[in-house]
């Protein structure tokens, strides 16, 4: 069953007679769409139970019958919750708050047993449920708070039933149900506040991480920058060729620096395959050609002439190879083995590039394809986290086998273009 979509807090800003601009947010649930969700929700968990207008009419009947009851209802539930002090924390305000809530609850019963519900009741119940969560009471208090009004609702009801004894079951089948979809959707309030709460941590923790790996990707070229305009403007009649050499390392530094924010950029951004049959030998050929390998590392390649071609885009899958070429290459430094091969997997390509390098620590392995996280002293650690994007695009997946000392072995698997 859906739940409706997490939604953000909209500002909005006006002008003060002091002609300052002031910026007031508001819940998206305030607006009439997201109750509608709710109320759609609702219906659906109506279907679900069974829920009909007989219920609706029955409950409706016993309005008159419970009004004399709710005034000791309401008395005995805030008398219990002065004997929890899990529960009884978050009554601040003393007894003109209790007073207050006392009223809230009587609205809440009497809403009850009105007959209509509606999405203006829904959404009251939601409101309900957020306003939980604001002073910080536990969902379970909440739940146990409503096994009670239950308990109590019940026995009035049995205590003044002058009916057939057969009306009273169904009525009271009726009202549990009745409870049970109030129940439901101030849990669902509880649980999208958590999503909301979580989603808006979640971001921060991104934020922080993306702000201290940029910060530790930039602040290399600005410090190798700085020096160099210190030199040049500090040097006492510095030569020709020592001129040259810092602001080639200006240069050089700058394109670094250029190269962080493009890969960042690319990562947030990658635009939608455009897909056509791409033939994997001829394209990792290439791409280990325009790598530039040293003359240390050993390249094989193995590929049945009977390989079908790939499903994807082609300068996308190149980005894909090219890092998997690439992190081979550094993961030798002094040399060594490079095989490249493919195979058909049933409706599927698989494509190992595998290496004889320094490996990956097991406790590495976890997180390579995490965003900004790198094994490599100057890497910036997003190679694998676009690499694993663009085939998640693609209807693929990357794999990683590895072992200190010995190498590590990358298989993507690609859809067929058969």
């Amino acid at each position: 069953m859906g739940r409706p979509q997490a939604l953000q807090p909209t500002a909005r800003s006006t002008v003060s007679q002091t002609g300052r601009r002031v910026f007031s947010f508001s819940s998206p649930l305030d607006s009439p769409m997201p109750y509608q969700k709710i109320f759609q929700l609702y219906q659906e968990l109506q279907s679900y139970v069974g829920w009909t207008d007989d219920d609706a009419e029955r409950v409706r009947a016993i309005a008159e019958l419970v009004e004399p009851d709710i005034a000791p209802l309401i008395d005995d539930f805030y008398e219990e919750i002065d004997q929890h002090p899990e529960a009884r924390k978050v009554i601040t305000g003393g007894a003109d708050q209790v007073a207050r809530l006392k009223e809230t609850l009587r609205a809440w019963l009497r809403d009850l047993v009105a007959g209509r519900y509606d999405r203006e009741y829904v959404g009251r119940r939601f409101r309900v449920g957020l306003r939980h969560v604001e002073i910080g009471l536990s969902q379970v208090y909440t739940n146990a708070a409503l096994s009670r009004l239950r308990r109590g609702l019940l026995a009035a009801l049995e205590r003044r039933w002058q009916r057939e004894p057969k009306d009273l079951l169904a009525t009271r089948v009726s009202l549990n149900m009745l409870l049970d979809l109030d129940l439901a959707i101030i849990e669902d309030a509880y649980q999208t506040e958590f999503s909301l709460r979580q989603q808006r941590s979640d971001r921060l923790a991104a934020i922080g991480q993306v702000a201290g790996g940029v910060a530790h990707e930039l602040r290399n070229p600005l410090n190798v920058v700085k020096t160099s305009v210190y030199y040049l403007m500090n040097a006492k009649q510095p030569n020709p060729e020592k001129t040259r050499q810092h602001l080639d390392r200006i240069e050089r530094q700058v394109g670094l620096a250029d190269s962080v924010i493009t890969a960042l950029s690319d990562f947030a951004r990658l635009p939608v395959p455009e897909m056509s049959p791409i033939p994997v030998e001829a394209s990792l050929r290439e791409v280990v050609e325009l790598t530039g390998l040293p003359g240390g590392i050993q390249v094989t390649f193995d590929f049945p002439t009977s390989l079908p071609a790939v499903l994807g885009d082609a300068r996308q899958l190149k980005i894909v190879f090219s890092n998997l070429v690439r992190n081979a290459r550094d993961a030798m430094p002094q040399g060594g083995a490079l095989a490249i091969s493919g195979r058909s997997q049933r409706a599927d390509v698989e494509i190992t590039v595998a290496d004889s390098g320094v490996g990956i620590r097991r406790e590495d392995l976890e997180r390579i394809m995490e965003p900004l996280y790198s094994t490599k002293a100057r890497g910036i650690g997003l190679g694998l986290a676009i690499t694993r994007s663009i085939l998640d695009k693609h209807g693929g997946r990357l794999q990683v086998a590895s072992e200190p000392g010995k190498g590590s072995r990358f298989t993507v698997r690609l859809p067929s273009a058969k």
